[in-house]
């Protein structure tokens, strides 16, 4: 069994990351990136399965000690990436998926080397725009505001690995997948097999 990876998925707001993310969970080579925050865990929360949840001491020892992939504030609270977890799951063989925004996905990238970038999107502006006016959420100023910074983002293009169109939900599922069965087969992600071959020469 090869070694699994690290999965970044980011994309623009409307790009559908969250739908198919979902989509991709219940397929077992997939493990979802499981966060650290400083936040009062809620009632029907379980430490370990919704996030693992430390003091802001706890955290702040985490992030001063290089155990973060990356890290933020929200309302007053910590939330990051723990490394940890990350390492656990990709020495059991599965493909981690972290869902974060194109400059969360750059910094893991600067830290984690093998970490592998997709970036998801739309079929074209109008159909981004559409999406943002069908959810009926935003008022448009915050619509400008999304597909500006979509423009912004896609100027990053080139620091991804894969850009995967998401016209059809499943198809865009299959082609995330692909690209994992694609990744787990390259040289350097085998070393145990390919040094178990020359021993049994």
């Amino acid at each position: 069994m090869s070694e699994g990876l690290l999965l970044i998925i980011s994309g623009p707001s409307g790009s559908g990351k969250g739908t198919v993310v979902d989509a991709l969970r219940p397929h077992d080579e997939f493990a979802l990136s499981i966060s650290v925050t400083t936040r009062e865990k809620r009632s029907d929360e379980i430490d370990g399965i919704h996030y693992f949840f430390r003091t802001e001491e706890q955290f702040k020892q985490m992030r001063d000690n290089g155990k973060l992939l990356e890290h933020a504030q929200y309302n007053g609270n910590f939330y990051g990436t723990p490394l940890f977890y990350v390492e656990q799951q990709i020495k059991q063989g599965k493909a981690v998926i972290l869902e974060i925004d194109v400059q969360g996905a750059l910094q893991v990238k600067d830290i984690y080397k093998e970490s592998l970038l997709i970036f998801l999107a739309p079929p074209t502006r109008g159909e981004l725009e559409h999406r943002l006016r069908a959810r009926g959420t935003d008022d448009e100023d915050s619509i400008t505001y999304r597909l500006n910074r979509a423009e912004a983002e896609f100027k990053l293009l080139d620091k991804y690995d894969y850009l995967v169109i998401n016209d059809d939900m499943e198809t865009a599922v299959n082609d995330i997948r692909h690209i994992t069965i694609a990744e787990r087969l390259r040289p350097q992600r085998n070393k145990v097999a390919t040094e178990h071959f020359w021993k049994n020469i």
